[in-house]
């Protein structure tokens, strides 16, 4: 039987789709302001969040329109958990605007105690390269100190083994985690990470 919570989250990224293109578009080009988060210090937290599984069952769909799929829902909702039961918090979570992204980040979102509405949604995420996405990270404000990036390979498999050579792959729904010493984000990717960790729904709970 389905977690009720669960589907409420899942519930709610269907909402947070709905709006991202009116809610959202005005941060795109606008990561240095206006973000919750805490006061900087010299660590950054980088999470690299691959969307849960998506359907392929309308093949008449859009590709940035695809939602979750079963198995997907039950993915995001593990790591999530897992998330919860590390205590991780997260200042910022940034979505690519494709509806499987946006599904995932809301998700994880909720059961982090992260607000629907703070989460941004990048277009630089959704189909771009992995320069892209080191543009994003490295513009970021500094005083956020963990922040979470949801999108899609296979760029965020290139960024993780570009950030560290102890990541080849990322499956559908890993977390890569990266712990830098760093007062600004725009230091991230010039020196190697300080702890690399890679979780997925496959892999055996601790």
């Amino acid at each position: 039987m389905s977690d009720p919570h669960h589907l409420d989250a899942v519930q709610q990224a269907e909402l947070a789709v709905m709006d991202s293109e009116s809610q959202y578009d005005e941060h795109d080009e606008a990561i240095d302001i206006g973000y919750p988060g805490h006061i900087g210090c010299d660590m950054k937290t980088l999470f690299l969040i691959r969307h849960a599984k998506s359907s392929w069952d309308d093949a008449a769909l859009p590709d940035r329109d695809r939602p979750l799929d079963d198995r997907g829902e039950r993915d995001v909702a593990k790591m999530g958990k897992r998330l919860v039961e590390r205590n991780v918090k997260a200042d910022l979570i940034m979505s690519s605007p494709a509806k499987r992204a946006l599904a995932t980040a809301v998700v994880i979102a909720k059961m982090l105690d992260y607000k629907r509405k703070d989460i941004v949604v990048n277009h630089r995420l959704y189909a771009g390269q992995m320069d892209d996405l080191l543009d994003v990270i490295q513009e970021l404000d500094h005083k956020l100190e963990r922040v979470m990036l949801v999108g899609h390979n296979p760029e965020l498999t290139e960024l993780a083994q570009y950030l560290s050579t102890e990541i080849t792959h990322m499956p559908t729904c890993a977390i890569a985690e990266f712990t830098f010493h760093a007062k600004s984000w725009s230091a991230i990717g010039k020196s190697k990470p300080d702890q690399v960790t890679l979780d997925h729904p496959k892999k055996s709970d601790p």
